[in-house]
């Protein structure tokens, strides 16, 4: 079982920054994947960043150059540094973790991002 905890979500002006973090029940250093998505209203979750274990990244399109994931491991938590943030960013963030292929995939509550003047 692993339970996450995602924090940071608020409301900012378009230009804004935001660091979102997702706070695990147990070591990270166990858990081989952990990933940020998002769902806006009236679409389907999709992939912001991911890291695995070894610190190799991906990042969407959408995002790339402008959000950065990281871990630290001591904290046993997964951030999403989110820089100048546009009203298209608007949704949902999930925090995702899976400790192997052969094991159930985690999903954190989420925490809402608006982007709005």
């Amino acid at each position: 079982q692993v339970q996450l905890v995602e924090s940071g979500g608020g409301l900012v002006q378009p230009g804004g920054s935001l660091r979102l973090s997702c706070a695990a029940s147990r070591s990270i250093r166990s858990i081989n994947y952990m990933g940020w998505y998002r769902q806006a209203p009236g679409k389907e979750r999709e992939l912001v960043a991911s890291i695995i274990s070894g610190g190799i990244t991906n990042d969407a399109l959408a995002v790339k150059g402008r959000f950065t994931i990281s871990r630290d491991n001591a904290k046993n938590t997964v951030y999403l540094q989110m820089n100048s943030l546009i009203p298209e960013d608007t949704a949902v963030y999930y925090c995702k973790a899976r400790t192997s292929y052969s094991d159930p995939v985690y999903w954190g509550q989420g925490t809402q991002v608006t982007v709005s003047s």
